[in-house]
């Protein structure tokens, strides 16, 4: 896995490397530039400089593959969210299309984000894309061209604007043109009639207590969505991906529509993996997003489902809504869907994994890898492998508690649903592409450290 070198390397980190299939116990990454140039183990290579991380855990960069910085703030937004991944381990982001004002509809929207990502951004970010309720198939192909690395559609309506459903006869044709991108399709799946007549008899009745929320977007809500977009790709050809199951049931049937000659998948969301129904009473407005929380059985068979490989990858779907658009006031129905999770998502993933008696490999995988190949990421970003970005995530592993006080975004975003959890971890450094940007207290990078990264292929990670 090594190389010799002629001269001295740039930095050499020295710890134990987690790859995605072993963990190199004694291990060590030499850095020339802002790429990986030799992996090994026993006595490091000659180099200008050493970061001496034994007792520690170097992990792969998390490329979170679902996040937003821009649905309540707009693309300013990018600046704080951005911040707060590079304290969380998180090396790449992508970032979903729903942005205020403007959904990111046509490359010259895309374009100016860009544009804001590049002046903004402390980690590396790539961007997904979405359409116009009204012209579908019109900016298909130029968005693919300008390097987005998925698109994103709904079947549920949020905004008419922002955030539209797509009828099936657009999203038909949308998923056709998409298709001949080989770009995934990410699709928000809730039952717009189901979701909206259960949710009109709640507040007519007078349940507008959070854990109405639960019950109004039944998990039938969600198969039944996965059904409809999963016949669509098989129809069409194009990748179809739940951007966020929260039942196993989903990844049971990306799998049987694989089985049919259908490219189907599916990510979870971690909140999905360790949050139930009594957390969004125990949470009220903090613990509100969509889908909710599900039962306790239900986590369990997320697990499986991880363990059996049927899920994708795993993401946060981080959200920072204002604090006051969370809180509480006698209607959860009021207010903002959404979740904090990036600063907490590595020592979170981590702590789930130890909880499990899991290797740290399966966060390498499910946080790095496979997000990046699903995004067309890879082999640049994503992996501790020679030529690939020199991004790590730093483990220091004991006994933590996680204080939302340290979210390292605009102060109304410092809010956490997994404030006082205890975890096994906690980052104790995050380098992006040879430099560290957070030090363990301190988030050394700037805006404009991190870079916009376009999709470095047109393959599809399920295959032709």
């Amino acid at each position: 896995m090594s190389e010799t070198a002629a001269e001295p390397f740039d930095l050499v980190l020295r710890g134990a490397v987690v790859l995605s299939d072993r963990v190199l116990a004694e291990g060590y990454v030499a850095i020339r530039g802002e790429t990986i140039a030799a992996i090994g183990e026993g006595v490091p290579p000659p180099s200008k400089a050493v970061a001496d991380h034994r007792g520690r855990l170097i992990m792969p960069g998390l490329v979170d593959g679902h996040m937003h910085t821009s649905s309540s703030t707009g693309w300013p937004g990018i600046e704080g969210a951005t911040m707060t991944a590079a304290a969380g381990g998180v090396t790449t982001v992508c970032d979903m299309p729903y942005d205020v004002p403007n959904p990111v509809t046509s490359a010259a929207i895309f374009q100016d984000k860009v544009g804001w990502v590049n002046r903004l951004s402390h980690v590396d970010m790539a961007l997904y894309a979405t359409i116009r309720k009204d012209a579908p198939t019109e900016d298909v192909a130029a968005l693919a061209e300008a390097g987005a690395s998925a698109f994103k559609v709904s079947t549920y309506e949020y905004d008419a604007h922002r955030f539209p459903r797509i009828d099936h006869p657009t999203m038909l044709a949308a998923f056709a043109e998409m298709a001949k991108t080989g770009l995934m399709v990410a699709v928000h799946n809730e039952d717009q009639e189901l979701v909206v007549k259960l949710s009109e008899a709640a507040k007519a009745a007078g349940n507008t207590s959070p854990i109405w929320h639960c019950r109004t977007r039944p998990p039938l809500a969600e198969s039944m969505a996965d059904l409809e977009i999963f016949e669509m790709a098989l129809e069409t050809g194009a990748h179809v991906h739940i951007a966020h199951s929260s039942i196993a049931r989903g990844f049971e049937l990306a799998a049987l529509y694989r089985g049919m000659g259908a490219r189907t998948s599916g990510e979870a969301c971690i909140q999905y993996l360790c949050m139930t129904e009594d957390d969004i009473v125990r949470l009220q407005g903090f613990g509100k997003c969509n889908p909710p929380f599900r039962s306790a059985a239900e986590v369990e068979r997320m697990w499986g489902a991880l363990q059996a490989g049927t899920i994708a990858y795993v993401s946060t779907d981080h959200a920072p809504w204002p604090k006051p658009k969370k809180e509480y006031h006698g209607d959860i129905f009021a207010i903002g869907a959404g979740l904090t999770g990036m600063q907490s998502f590595a020592p979170l993933m981590y702590t789930l994994l130890v909880e499990r008696g899991l290797p740290p490999s399966v966060m390498a995988r499910m946080c790095s890898e496979d997000p990046a190949r699903f995004h067309g990421l890879d082999p640049r970003k994503g992996g501790i492998r020679i030529g690939a970005d020199a991004d790590f995530c730093i483990l220091e592993t004991g006994d933590f508690v996680f204080d939302e006080r340290i979210i390292k975004d605009r102060e109304d975003a410092r809010w956490s649903p997994y404030h006082g959890r205890a975890m096994k971890a906690r980052v104790a450094a995050t380098i992006l592409r040879g430099a560290e940007i957070w030090n363990g207290t301190e988030v050394k990078a700037r805006p404009g450290t991190g870079r916009f990264v376009p999709r470095q292929h047109q393959r599809s990670a399920l295959g032709a």
